[in-house]
């Protein structure tokens, strides 16, 4: 009884001091981890979406949401995102509906306050969904190279399912494959896309085809009377003594010839030779134009002349060469004395130019600069004037130098 008596006359004093405690919890925790506002753009997915309907209508991809909580939870927001937006097409068949849109917060993030949200709402139209079967056209476009002719089209399967949404589906009236065939020479085997088109030959966006794409072959082959033929370059005279050449190219490598005579074109070789290319004295490279020297009923279709192009190289060999070590860089005053006086040089380059090599082509210097009394080993740096030519070996590679006081003597 006096429990009872003491708590009905502190009943008040006790509530006070609860709320004082609560409140100043809150205060504590809110100074530690105050709240802030924060803006965040989150996905929407659709949750519960039979598989015979579908939305007709744009949807958007994410919600812009205005969020407020401790400054904690804003932070593992930005860092990792969990919050996706959703909307509810449980139990909905076709018809249009105002869908609310919901923002998921896992239980672990709160406490999170939304102060405002982008869109609250969407009004939709939900179609159903249907499908239909279809045959496959092909369509070629281009033309073969010259001289050869299409025969057989064919290609894997002849129909296909298209699905979508009904008003979509209705559009479609044919579903169609194109193969490109410009400038082929051959057999062409290709995997080609399918396209949903409507009644004027426009692609229908928003369609499923099933299969995709589909396998097609058109045959190609030489028309009667034609042939395609390699290029062979004939030449007489012989390059510059000391050159080669390296190649003789034509373009194009192939032509095709034509003949109202069958028989004549099949007789002819695999290739066709040009006038002759005469390469006497040439020592660098050539580019000309030659004509095509055909047997007479025999005409090249398109332009009858080739462009040729030869190159030349020189040939390639060695040469050992003698020369006097040149001293450079001597101080004034003092005098040196290499041994040897002469090295030997294995040279290599083109035949041409080692041909025409002088003295003052190759030289052997010794650098003497900085260096003062006494006995050195220095190797000697080769100089060579022609670009193509270069040293592979000087003997002796190193030489000893003996530098004295005194003028040099001749």
């Amino acid at each position: 009884m006096k429990i009872m008596r003491w708590l009905g006359s502190n009943l008040t004093s006790l509530i006070l001091s609860l709320l004082l405690a609560l409140v100043v919890w809150i205060s504590a925790v809110t100074s530690t981890d105050p709240n802030t506002e924060a803006e965040f753009v989150v996905p929407l997915e659709v949750v519960q979406q039979a598989s015979d309907i579908a939305i007709a209508d744009p949807l958007p991809e994410t919600v812009e949401v205005k969020l407020l909580a401790p400054e904690s939870i804003i932070q593992q927001l930005e860092g990792d995102n969990p919050l996706v937006a959703t909307i509810n097409m449980s139990d909905i068949s076709a018809g249009t509906y105002r869908f609310p849109v919901n923002i998921d917060i896992p239980d672990q993030l709160k406490p999170i306050r939304i102060l405002s949200q982008n869109p609250k709402e969407l009004k939709l139209r939900v179609s159903n969904l249907v499908s239909k079967e279809l045959p496959i056209s092909i369509q070629v476009q281009g033309e073969p190279a010259v001289g050869y002719q299409t025969s057989g089209l064919s290609w894997q399967g002849s129909q296909v399912t298209v699905t979508g949404l009904e008003s979509k589906v209705e559009e479609v009236v044919s579903v169609v494959g194109t193969l490109d065939i410009s400038d082929a020479t051959g057999t062409l085997s290709r995997t080609v896309s399918l396209q949903a088109r409507n009644a004027n030959g426009d692609e229908v966006a928003g369609v499923k085809i099933e299969p995709t794409s589909v396998d097609v072959s058109q045959a190609i082959s030489l028309q009667g009377g034609y042939r395609n033929l390699a290029v062979n370059v004939t030449t007489v005279g012989s390059v510059e003594p000391g050159y080669r050449f390296t190649s003789i190219t034509p373009a194009p490598p192939t032509v095709m010839v034509f003949s109202e005579d069958p028989q004549l074109v099949e007789g002819l070789p695999g290739y066709v030779n040009t006038k002759p290319l005469d390469l006497t004295g040439v020592d660098s490279y050539l580019e000309t134009i030659l004509e095509l020297d055909l047997p007479e009923g025999v005409t090249v279709v398109g332009d009858p002349t080739v462009l040729v192009q030869v190159n030349v190289t020189a040939l390639e060999t060695n040469l050992v060469v003698t020369r006097e070590v040149e001293v450079i860089g001597l101080l004034p005053g003092l005098s040196a004395q290499v041994s040897p006086k002469e090295v030997t040089v294995s040279l290599s380059g083109p035949v041409p130019v080692l041909d025409n090599l002088t003295l003052r082509d190759i030289r052997v210097v010794l650098d003497l600069t900085d260096l003062e009394i006494g006995t050195h080993t220095l190797t000697p740096t080769i100089e060579i004037l022609p670009e193509d030519v270069v040293w592979e070996d000087v003997s002796p590679a190193t030489v000893e130098v003996v530098i004295q006081e005194g003028s040099s003597t001749p």
